[in-house]
């Protein structure tokens, strides 16, 4: 049949002789139209048509600002914006739970098995984790880690981020930061909320070299300069030698703000040893911040004579001496006359009032123990006013249980402490300004005494070393002791040495740690396992 259907001449479907030319000719019109009118071209299954974002205006929610955003700039599948997940609480099995499941327990275990399995993968996807004020679900806090954040994701947040008022911190791990997405992250940090400031920052096995710890040495201080936020800084894992290190210590010396750093596992040696532990001690000024403190201190004296009154004058000519009768009179002389003035014209109230005060007094004195906390007692300052122009560190109190390791609560807690302290400060006082000490004709500055916590693990430092570390340790647990040191930084509470190029026998480094556990009353209790085992290799 298929065989008859296709004979010449009988098929409805054979064109006609005369037609040739027609559908050539339609064809060609149909190619000239296609020419004048491109195709459109539709987008993919699942990717709508990019919008453009700068059209949006952004409402202060970041889940919603976030998502739009994405969505105008042609993300098909994007992160999601969840809560920080917490913690969740022990899981204690009932008795009933020891017993075995029956049959539709099994059953229906069976078939959650493929709904658990997409849901572990669901945790593994690429989130950005936010804390929210508990009062009006503002963001605070937001946690990106694991995913690689790319530049078109950071034209993203600088457009969403500068809205969130309540911002405070930025948490970043682990995304994959280039050289250029570095540089634009830097750029967005001014336009987000002014409450945001680096306090913390881990560059962690990242294949840092010397050059790398200049510019970070420069970031920390330099002589018109000075790094007030940075609180926490990791370089461990790192190719830092001496030199990176000596870098990192000319940053130490005009820097009063770190408190905890961290330069173990790289390839520091005794010259860079040496540089760190001078700066910690008071040590020599260069000529050119001799010069630049010798500014300071006129420009300071400048604003000082400024500040002052006219009428205090000091050369007063003798005409006015004899026009003024009271000028030849002593001071001693008219505080006596002011004094008899005052007690003869007091009032009656304020007679009764000393009396009720005395009467106060002795009541409480009858009350034994319960004495009042101002009687017997100097008035205590008020902390935000002593503390005013200065960087103060809160006092270690002695816990209980075992000493710190690194990372924990305690430690997070003190430098919390210590940056808000840090944070406080409305003027931090220039430490070229410091009293200075002069020998010989040099002049000498106390060290810095604001660094509490410096791993050097697991480098190259032998014995060279650590003897300038001990000269460091003794200065400062006798600067501790001394009455001058009652108020503000006394110096390092942790030293890591450990796993170096020196005897674990060593005397210099036993005297160290004998030194370190008499200044820290929290790690008094045990010293760490990673302190105590040194290694010759």
């Amino acid at each position: 049949m298929s065989g008859e259907a296709s004979a010449p001449g009988t098929s409805p479907r054979a064109p006609r002789p005369g037609t040739q030319k027609a559908s050539g000719a339609v064809t060609k019109k149909g190619d000239r139209g296609a020419k004048e009118k491109p195709a459109t071209v539709l987008p993919p299954v699942g990717e709508e048509e990019p919008k453009n974002p700068e059209e949006y205006q952004c409402t202060g929610v970041l889940e919603t600002d976030f998502a739009e955003l994405c969505t105008r700039s042609g993300y098909a599948d994007f992160p999601k914006v969840v809560p920080r997940p917490r913690p969740h609480p022990a899981f204690v099995p009932s008795a009933s739970m020891s017993e075995k499941p029956a049959l539709d327990d099994q059953r229906l275990s069976a078939s959650c098995s493929l709904s658990s399995l997409e849901s572990k993968y669901v945790f593994f996807r690429p989130t950005i984790q936010v804390e929210l004020e508990p009062e009006d679900k503002s963001v605070k806090e937001i946690y990106i880690r694991g995913w690689k954040v790319e530049e078109r994701i950071l034209g993203i947040f600088s457009k969403c981020l500068p809205p969130l008022s309540q911002l405070q911190a930025i948490n970043l791990w682990k995304v994959g930061l280039t050289d250029k997405t570095l540089t634009a992250f830097i750029a967005l940090l001014p336009l987000c909320s002014s409450t945001i400031r680096i306090s913390h920052l881990s560059l962690r096995n990242n294949n840092i070299n010397d050059h790398g710890a200049q510019l970070l040495g420069q970031a920390l201080s330099t002589l018109h300069s000075c790094n007030r936020t940075l609180v926490s800084l990791n370089l461990g894992f790192n190719h830092i030698g001496d030199a990176g290190a000596s870098y990192i210590a000319d940053g130490l010396r005009l820097n009063r703000a770190l408190l905890w750093l961290s330069l173990a596992h790289n390839r520091i040696q005794d010259q860079g040893a040496l540089k760190l532990a001078e700066v910690l001690r008071p040590f020599e000024l260069t000529h050119t911040e001799v010069v630049e403190r010798r500014r300071l201190l006129l420009e300071k004296g400048s604003q000082e004579r400024s500040r002052s009154p006219s009428s205090s004058r000091h050369g007063d000519s003798k005409t006015e001496r004899d026009k003024n009768p009271l000028m030849g009179v002593s001071s001693a002389a008219l505080a006596e006359k002011a004094d008899k003035t005052q007690t003869t014209k007091t009032p009656k109230s304020q007679s009764k009032k000393k009396d009720k005060s005395g009467e106060v007094a002795k009541k409480e004195e009858k009350s034994g123990s319960g004495q009042s906390p101002t009687q017997g007692t100097p008035k205590k300052e008020d902390p935000s006013k002593a503390g005013k122009g200065k960087v103060t560190i809160p006092e270690q109190k002695p816990s209980k249980g075992k000493g710190p390791k690194t990372g924990n609560k305690e430690k997070r807690s003190f430098l919390l402490e210590s940056e808000q302290l840090v944070a406080e400060a409305s003027e931090v006082v220039n430490p070229l300004l410091e009293p200075v000490e002069h020998r010989d004709g040099k002049v000498f500055m106390p060290g810095n005494k604001v660094l509490l916590h410096l791993n050097l693990m697991r480098n190259r430092i032998t014995d060279v070393g650590l003897e300038g570390f001990l000269a460091t340790v003794q200065h400062q647990a006798e600067f501790s002791k001394s009455k001058s040191a009652t108020k503000g930084p006394v110096g390092l509470l942790c030293l890591s040495l450990a796993k170096n190029y020196f005897s674990p026998q060593c005397p210099t480094y036993t005297m160290i740690q004998e030194l370190m556990l008499s200044r820290d009353p929290i790690s008094k209790a045990k010293p760490r396992e990673e302190d105590s085992m040194a290694s010759s290799t």
